[in-house]
């Protein structure tokens, strides 16, 4: 295709590039270089001198029209806030502090509720808790003051059925005066509140009528905010919810046809979901037919479709990355018992069902010329650090090294004190390495690592920094995943040649976020716990009754058990209340126990202290441990059949379940008691509450992700989860699924997306997820 440049900087272009296009004669464009070809660009509004001249030096080819129509659609998407009519420097600096900076952005923000405004409402019918239009004439209009002197502007509006009264609590009053004159009419919109008799709006929006004008003028004269259902956006201060349905409304009438179907119909339609078109539209601009509680709720099949486009691509990069990764070639390990046989001999238990049927899947995939990628989920204390073991032996046996990743030093040396005594029965070097670790002592472990010598290295997330070499890495073990980002499983994987992964979680994860979160890994469920455990009875006690429990802990001592006794802190600042651990360990031993044995544990001591302490409670040498929440993995003492949790309500439930998972490892009674002050707020008590009515895990999991939402019961910034900009993986659970589903059938059909039909998507799927994902190498 040829483009014929005449003077005056015209251009005569082919008629099937200005239908793709959508220019007319007259229209200014401008012209950029792009893949060999020309970028064609036609602008909205007039642009600057600078921009509207064309040179072309020669006849150019162009690429064929429907490449050049997505990118002319792609690059309309990027088009800057400052383009849209009606939005200048300052309204786009405001835009830009919502995240708004270009006509895509807008498109993504979606109104967080609707309001009704289809119809005008009598004062007298004014429901509570709606907000609602209504029309009235001024009676009276003044600043008043409460009776404890705070002052604020108050106005009586009425209609024909009744009045009601209105006010604002930050107002200027010398505009409100100037503005709310008596007689004056308006048409206003607030949500009503009952107190007592009194029916009021606080904050309203107003919109008067001019002289010799009705309601019904008002209403005609501004579409945008009355007589439909409106969407309200979230702002920013300075934006008004009239100014950004305003700026909403000129980007989806100009841009919305940008927006390309890229996914397939045959997938949408069995599914019943709009298109992507459509539904961006009817979220922005609600159909008069819409359901004002569906709208509000998220779930119309708009919101549904652009939750499902969202986990499509998502899950789709799942895919690849897991596709990828079982076509590239790993260690085929040989599985010689060397070392395996050894370890269950010594131990002196038997291994459970669910741990030999879990280790026989993590020996399988090591035993497959294909790089492993397993997940391993189970509750507390069914024993997944020992099948983790077992696994890293199997990698010893064939000469490799074995890095095992805890997210927090002191969870790597948990690991680290249990991991490393088998290992010295065993013959087998393990070296802990963590960033506290200086000096001689770093640069030896270090040296053990890069030569070889250490069989098994622990630490944290310092073991996959840069200065860190492995002489034959096989097998990372990353525990507490949901900690770890996608990202740092890439770079482990980067210290070897394509080692084995196997992921653990210390507390079990719902169904939606392991799909989310590791939909390229394989998952194996420990759904057992070892024989001889007793149901640990859990009870919140408030301190009115901390005699009772010194009572209960007593009683326990007496039979010959021991009990542990935890804080949230180490010592108790001038800014906290907080009761720590080691100010409370001198109290009880002093005060309240005098002739029991305590011993105090916590995170500042050395892995040598903390070693001693826990063998000294291990081997009955103490009645009660006092601890911070450096107990809450790996610490085995049958005997202990008490708990004590002071300040529960400060502890996440996955931490609570967690410590209480240090009681009940023998076959008699046991008790977790969660002390608290009593001043609990709404999800501190729901907590509490979760705690005591079950000790099921994966129950406790999803009930601590509906309280806490998903940013924070991952840790927002090392999670690895995605922005997703509309869906909510609490919400859209059951998109979700078919998101995934409809992800892994289309690899099913079309493994690497080299259909024609397809290669649009697998470029979104890249711009969106590509880097995040690291999904260059995996096709």
């Amino acid at each position: 295709m040829r483009l014929r440049l005449e003077n005056q900087g015209r251009i005569t272009l082919p008629e099937e590039v200005t239908s793709a296009l959508g220019v007319s004669s007259g229209d200014e464009i401008s012209l950029e270089p792009c893949d060999g070809g020309f970028l064609i660009t036609r602008h909205v509004v007039p642009v600057p001198s600078s921009r509207t001249q064309v040179v072309v030096s020669s006849p150019v080819d162009q690429p064929e029209t429907g490449g050049l129509k997505e990118a002319v659609a792609r690059k309309n998407l990027q088009t800057s806030m400052e383009a849209i009519r009606g939005v200048g420097p300052k309204l786009s600096e405001l835009l830009a502090r919502r995240g708004v900076r270009n006509v895509e952005d807008a498109l993504y923000l979606l109104p967080h509720r609707y309001e009704d405004r289809r119809q005008v409402q009598d004062i007298s019918r004014l429901r509570p808790g709606l907000t609602e239009v209504f029309s009235g004439r001024v009676l009276s209009a003044g600043m008043t003051a409460t009776k404890g002197g705070r002052r604020f502007f108050e106005a009586v509006v009425a209609d024909d059925t009744g009045s009601v009264t209105l006010k604002w609590f930050n107002s200027n009053p010398t505009f409100m005066k100037r503005v709310w004159r008596v007689d004056r009419v308006g048409v206003f919109t607030g949500e009503a509140a009952q107190f007592g008799y009194q029916r009021e709006v606080h904050h309203p929006d107003a919109e008067w009528l001019e002289p010799g004008k009705g309601v019904a003028d008002v209403l005609a004269a501004d579409p945008v905010n009355f007589g439909r259902i409106v969407p309200v956006y979230p702002l920013t201060e300075g934006l008004s919810q009239k100014v950004m349905r305003r700026v909403m409304k000129e980007v989806v009438d100009g841009f919305l046809s940008n927006v390309r179907e890229l996914i397939p119909g045959n997938i949408l339609q069995p599914l019943n979901l709009p298109g992507l078109r459509d539904s961006l539209r009817d979220v922005h601009l609600p159909p008069p037919e819409s359901l004002l509680d569906d709208l509000n709720s998220g779930k119309t099949p708009a919101h549904r479709a652009l939750a499902f486009d969202e986990f499509f691509y998502w899950e789709l990069g799942l895919a690849l990355k897991r596709r990828g990764v079982t076509l590239e070639e790993g260690i085929a390990f040989q599985v010689t018992h060397r070392y395996t046989k050894q370890l269950a001999r010594l131990l002196p238990f038997e291994l459970t069902q669910a741990q030999r049927r879990v280790l026989s899947e993590i020996k399988t995939d090591m035993m497959s010329p294909h790089p492993m990628h397993r997940l391993v989920q189970g509750d507390v204390g069914c024993g997944k650090t020992l099948v983790a073991l077992m696994a890293a032996l199997v990698a010893v046996e064939n000469g490799y090294q074995v890095a095992i990743m805890a997210p927090t030093e002191i969870l790597a040396e948990q690991h680290w004190l249990v991991i490393h005594r088998w290992c010295a029965e065993l013959g087998v070097v393990s070296v802990l390495i963590t960033a506290g670790l200086k000096g001689r002592a770093k640069s030896e472990a270090l040296a053990q690592v890069a030569d070889g010598r250490a069989d098994i290295v622990i630490g944290t997330h310092a073991v996959i920094q840069e200065k860190i070499g492995f002489a034959r890495l096989g097998l990372g073990i990353i525990d507490e995943q949901h900690r770890f980002g996608v990202l740092q499983r890439g770079i482990l994987r980067k210290k070897g040649t394509n080692p084995d992964i196997l992921v653990m979680t210390a507390t079990p994860i719902p169904r939606t976020l392991a799909m989310t979160l590791f939909g390229d890994l394989s998952l194996s469920v420990i759904d057992e716990l070892p024989p001889g455990r007793t149901p640990v009875e859990t009870k919140v006690f408030f301190e009115s009754r901390r005699a009772q429990v010194y009572g209960i802990i007593n009683e326990e001592v007496s039979k010959g058990h021991q009990a542990y006794v935890i804080y949230p802190l180490v010592e108790e600042t001038e800014k906290s209340d907080l009761k720590a651990a080691s100010q409370m360990a001198e109290h009880l031993e002093r005060d309240v126990f005098p002739d029991l044995r305590i011993g105090l544990l916590h995170g500042r001591m050395s892995p040598e202290e903390k070693e001693s302490v826990m063998g000294s409670f291990k081997a009955r040498e103490l009645d009660i441990l006092v601890s911070t929440t450096v107990i809450e993995v790996g610490i085995d003492v049958p005997n202990a059949t008490v708990m004590v949790i002071e300040h529960a309500e400060r502890f996440g439930l996955s931490q609570l379940h967690q410590l209480r998972g240090r009681v009940g490892r023998g076959s008699a009674r046991s008790r977790c008691i969660l002390l608290t002050p009593g001043r609990l707020s709404e999800d501190g008590e729901r907590r509490l509450r979760v705690m005591e009515s079950t000790s099921d895990g994966f129950r406790i999991a999803e009930a601590d992700l509906e309280i806490r939402g998903p940013g924070d019961f991952l840790g927002t910034r090392q999670s690895g989860m995605p922005d997703f900009r509309v869906a909510n993986i609490l919400r859209d659970a059951s998109i979700l699924e078919q998101a995934r589903q409809s992800a892994f059938d289309l690899l099913e059909s079309d493994p690497e997306l080299s259909a024609s039909e397809h290669v649009s998507l697998k470029e979104e799927l890249l711009r969106r997820w590509g880097q995040r994902l690291e999904l260059a190498a995996t096709g």
